[in-house]
């Protein structure tokens, strides 16, 4: 707890969609910034240097990063949903 006499602020935390992914049978996880994004959407995400289509899993939308096990800034993001 910050006292309000000390003049500390209490760090604020961006928010993330975070995405679970099967990606050629292994599971990862992505940020998206892909609002309609749902469970059952083919993907295409960045693997190591080249893209890969993978199948949505689950998506947790308004997740803070503090909340989420993987540090936000070592995610990659979703590129698109493919039809």
């Amino acid at each position: 707890m910050i006292h309000s006499l000390s003049g500390g602020t209490a760090k604020e935390y961006n928010v993330y969609d975070y995405a679970k992914v099967d990606v050629l049978g292994k599971i990862m996880f992505f940020i998206s910034d892909i609002h309609d994004l749902k469970a059952g959407d083919k993907v295409e995400v960045p693997v190591g240097i080249k893209n890969e289509i993978g199948v949505v899993l689950r998506v947790d939308k308004n997740v803070t990063e503090q909340n989420f096990p993987i540090p936000a800034k070592r995610m990659k993001y979703i590129i698109r949903i493919v039809n």
